[in-house]
């Protein structure tokens, strides 16, 4: 219905009433068509997740702790999918809004994900059989599916969905990854509000300079958030394996590059690489956090279950002992 819809005031216009639903058919005909392509790219990505989760969960235990859950946090606006004995309806009748209270335990449980959405991130080689952005998305509902079960909660970074707390959660987390039709320019996580002594984990491929992802990184490691950067790259991106005449396109600008020989730019290739990865080393050792490396033609299992144990063993809280960046699969 219309903002402007009549409430009352006499019977309606017949013309008024067929404008509008021809005004009406248009929206719902893209709604229709979003839904359409959201359920084609849902469920296999969905099913892979579960996979994954499933095959890891046999080999890990839980990682819920117990807490205090009573020293006051935040309010925060209702957000559809609360429950509604959990708004705080002292603060609430304060203003026209509803408020949510938040306990700083419950906060701190919360697992802040960031999967990166920018064009690089789209990128497949003929040697891998999946892009970044779809490995990062399978890792990021797979991992939300093994700490939801656990009793945690999972939020996105930057999105005002709730935190998912069960399989309708879940859903919703993927539909916020799965609606993002186009790439966005950004390739650095966002500045969003996280709780102290939290945790977050970022999905990415990590190309953008050093210095400006240390930059953005470093407000959540000042507030004591506990961190785990994931570098995802295509295997073609790793080796640089092709030969002879080849065109290199730019993903995120349109500079070209036309050598006549590829291999003959390997061994460079490989040592920009690695300078550039031992700068995302040092900066998850200043910043006390995790980073690994993961291929997309490597099984997805094996980081999920690098990562999971890294959350397992992380303790929450002033005085977190360093973590350590380290190579993953």
């Amino acid at each position: 219905m219309s903002e402007d819809a009549p409430l009352s005031g006499g019977p309606k216009s017949p013309r008024a009433e067929k404008a509008r639903s021809t005004q009406a058919a248009p929206a719902r005909a893209g709604l229709r068509a979003q839904a359409e392509r959201l359920a084609e790219a849902l469920p296999p990505l969905l099913v892979e997740a579960e996979r994954v989760a499933n095959t890891v969960a046999q080999g890990v235990h839980g990682r819920r702790r117990s807490g205090a859950g009573e020293s006051f946090w935040q309010y925060r606006r209702y957000r559809a999918g609360d429950a509604a004995q959990r708004i705080d309806w002292r603060q609430s009748g304060k203003s026209s809004k509803l408020y949510v209270r938040e306990t700083e335990w419950e906060a701190a449980e919360t697992l802040w994900l960031w999967r990166d959405a920018s064009a690089s991130m789209d990128y497949r080689s003929s040697f891998a059989q999946i892009s970044k952005k779809d490995r990062a998305t399978v890792l990021g509902l797979a991992l939300a599916n093994l700490l939801v079960r656990g009793g945690e909660r999972v939020a996105a970074l930057g999105s005002d969905i709730p935190p998912a707390t069960n399989r309708m959660g879940l859903r919703r987390l993927a539909h916020h990854y799965l609606s993002e039709e186009e790439s966005l320019p950004e390739s650095l996580p966002p500045g969003a509000h996280v709780p102290p002594y939290a945790a977050m984990v970022f999905l990415s491929d990590f190309l953008s300079p050093p210095d400006a992802l240390a930059k953005a990184l470093q407000p959540y490691a000042h507030r004591g958030i506990g961190g785990h950067m994931v570098q995802i790259i295509d295997p073609a991106e790793a080796d640089l394996p092709f030969e002879g005449r080849t065109e290199f396109v730019g993903v995120e600008d349109p500079r070209r590059l036309l050598v006549g020989k590829a291999e003959s730019l390997r061994s460079a290739y490989h040592r920009r690489l690695e300078e550039h990865q031992d700068a995302l080393r040092q900066i998850a050792r200043r910043l006390g956090w995790h980073f690994t490396v993961h291929r997309t033609d490597r099984p997805a299992e094996t980081c999920l279950l690098s990562l999971y144990g890294q959350l397992a063993g992380m303790n929450r809280g002033p005085g977190r002992g360093t973590a350590a960046a380290r190579q993953g699969g």
